[in-house]
């Protein structure tokens, strides 16, 4: 493993990161706390508590699920669509450096980015709500799972993409649909029977469960079956991302 690769990759997109601060730190801040006037306020005055929890509480996992989700996939598919746009990605593929070096790179600086508005927006709910976390190392665990495989998703995405436009169908119209439908802001035992069958065809419920889980100590669907689901999404990702490169597609053509 080309180590130098690795950092002179994670470091140039983490200077990126660092250069747009305001767009990539203040906008979630903002974001969050909208979420909780809307949510908190309009929709917290008529549920007072899911299952024992006060409903500003309740929802703060779905909100830390939802930005981390959305800013992994985002800084890791525009990380690599960019080089191939201004066509620098040719200079990588050509330098002496793995197809894994430059994964660990650019998932890596992504995963960093949304870890640490994950953590910012934690620390933004905790002055909205009294916050207990029952299990904090499987919450580390969790959110570093999710920051870890969304990033994986936004780098495929970032390699399919051939436009910017492409670049954001997929979080706009799948993903983000699937957070706000995957228990985000309400328990899914809150559904009727047959919508609550249907839901748990949702992959992102068994994120939220088991990340609320590691908060609270309740989940919608067993701690088990969320591991599962989380590692299973991992390892699909680098399972395509392996075969990407092995083929070239959309890389050399």
């Amino acid at each position: 493993m080309n180590w130098q690769a690795v950092k002179s990759i994670y470091l140039f997109e983490m200077a990126r990161f660092f250069r747009t601060l305001a767009q990539s730190f203040v906008s979630p801040v903002i974001s969050t706390s909208l979420y909780f006037v809307v949510f908190g306020a309009a929709i917290g005055s008529r549920i007072d508590q899911v299952d024992g929890i006060s409903y500003g509480a309740f929802i703060v996992p779905g909100l830390i699920m939802l930005s981390v989700i959305t800013q992994a996939i985002s800084n890791a598919s525009f990380g690599i669509y960019f080089p191939k746009f201004i066509g620098t990605i040719y200079e990588l593929l050509s330098a002496p450096v793995s197809f894994l070096e430059i994964v660990a790179g650019y998932v890596g600086a992504a995963a960093t980015k949304a870890l640490f508005i994950g953590l910012v927006i934690l620390g933004t709910a905790a002055l909205f709500v009294d916050l207990t976390i029952q299990h904090p190392l499987a919450m580390v665990a969790f959110l570093l799972l999710t920051c870890l495989s969304f990033s994986l998703m936004g780098f495929i995405i970032g390699i399919w993409a051939s436009n910017f436009e492409q670049l954001q169908l997929v979080p706009l119209l799948v993903v983000t649909p699937l957070v706000f439908l995957g228990g985000s802001f309400y328990s899914i035992s809150m559904l009727p029977p047959v919508w609550q069958t249907i839901t748990l065809f949702n992959p992102v419920v068994y994120l939220i469960s088991g990340f609320r889980w590691a908060f609270f100590g309740m989940a919608d669907v067993p701690i088990g079956l969320s591991l599962l689901a989380i590692f299973g999404f991992t390892l699909l990702c680098l399972g395509v991302i392996w075969w990407i490169f092995k083929t070239g597609w959309r890389i050399r053509n």
